[in-house]
């Protein structure tokens, strides 16, 4: 029979490895991270934003390639959305920025859609291509007043 300090020890450390570990996944959850790659900031404004939110991935073709780092709104009051991108991946000039949903009902981030031109976004420019969130309430609203009106 083993005695009771050492069964007291290993009970502990059981306890402290599960609650470090649980501590690891809220964090990884809540989109925090340690020392992450150097990063650059790059802007974006659109018309609708939708529910995107600080912290949203940043994404070219499904793989993280940064977060959203502030949401605000530009001199004409409309959206503007500040990327901080990882400065080792070149996006260039002509590429698109817009705002998806993953799955039907699932959180948003933003989508990089790559262009063709040879020269790259530098920290501080902006997109001049952006593609506004889908709002599934105006196309709902869209096809009821559509529906209602007849000739």
């Amino acid at each position: 029979m083993q005695n009771h300090a050492t069964r007291d020890l290993i009970v502990g450390l059981f306890v402290l490895v599960g609650l470090a570990t649980l501590a690891y996944l809220s964090l990884q959850v809540g989109g925090v991270e340690f020392g992450a790659a150097k990063r650059i900031a790059l802007e974006a404004t659109f018309d609708d934003i939708g529910g995107l939110s600080v912290r949203a991935p940043v994404r070219i073709g499904g793989v993280k390639i940064g977060q959203v780092s502030a949401i605000g709104l530009d001199e004409e009051s409309r959206p503007m959305v500040t990327l901080a991108v990882d400065a080792g991946v070149a996006i260039s000039t002509d590429s698109t920025a817009a705002i998806r949903t993953a799955g039907l009902l699932g959180d948003q981030f933003i989508s990089v859609e790559l262009g063709a031109e040879d020269d790259s976004l530098q920290a501080g420019e902006a997109f001049t291509y952006t593609e506004s969130a889908f709002s599934i309430d105006k196309l709902v609203g869209r096809l009821v007043h559509d529906a209602g009106v007849s000739d």
